[in-house]
């Protein structure tokens, strides 16, 4: 049975940093491709950022130079580091695992991040 277990959401000021953890259970984690989706209120989630198990990344033109996704294999973790944050970054954040051919798909039950003065 697949787990992804999010970490390290909280509240934080315009321009602070935070960094979330998801730990992933119950698959092959380095055959995945791992991302970060989030979801504000009264708006739809989007993809934030992505990793694939070749280590590239893709991210949301809002957050490009700011955030920072990587992955630890050997502790089936993938991070995101957030930096200059925005009251606009305030949202539910999902951690995402996709199998090998896009065959499934696993989400994480999300961390809030507050962004605000």
């Amino acid at each position: 049975q697949v787990q992804l277990v999010e970490s390290g959401g909280g509240l934080v000021q315009p321009g602070g940093s935070l960094r979330l953890s998801c730990v992933a259970s119950g698959m092959i984690f380095s055959l995945y491709t791992m991302a970060w989706y989030r979801q504000a209120p009264g708006k739809q989630r989007e993809l934030v950022a992505a990793v694939t198990r070749g280590d590239s990344t893709n991210y949301a033109d809002s957050v490009k130079g700011r955030f920072t996704i990587s992955r630890d294999n050997a502790k089936n973790t993938v991070y995101l580091q957030m930096t200059s944050l925005k009251p606009e970054d305030t949202a539910v954040y999902y951690c995402n695992g996709e199998s090998p051919g896009r065959t499934y798909k696993y989400w994480g039950s999300g961390t809030q991040v507050t962004v605000s003065s």
